[in-house]
């Protein structure tokens, strides 16, 4: 089986604005049958709340249509704020798209 991957690469500060475009934009590639989605945080310098809302919302649209989300490339800030919101928990984290890659695609 061929698995559908789809790269998201949001930008700047992830807020309620970009917030509610990310939800828009994750959205429609699982509507388009993406079963895996890569959200690849190099380019985002800040998550605020409303972000970080947006991306377990996002969670929840991939797992309800069956696919799986996955993250890379997160800096200290956005580190920390998983940590301290036990987000690292909940999301699979990776270093960049290569590590991706290795252990995920190369998996299949």
């Amino acid at each position: 089986m061929m698995n559908s991957v789809k790269f998201v690469q949001p930008s700047g500060m992830l807020d309620g604005i970009k917030g509610n475009q990310f939800r828009r934009e994750v959205s429609d590639i699982v509507a388009a049958g993406a079963d895996i989605v890569l959200i690849d945080l190099q380019n985002v310098s800040f998550i605020d709340s409303s972000g970080l809302g947006a991306l377990v919302s996002a969670m929840k649209t991939v797992r309800s249509a069956g696919g799986k989300l996955f993250i890379c490339s997160v800096n200290d800030q956005v580190k920390m704020l998983f940590e301290l919101t036990k987000m690292d928990r909940v999301f699979e984290i990776f270093a960049n798209q290569d590590e991706f890659s290795q252990k995920v695609l190369a998996a299949k």
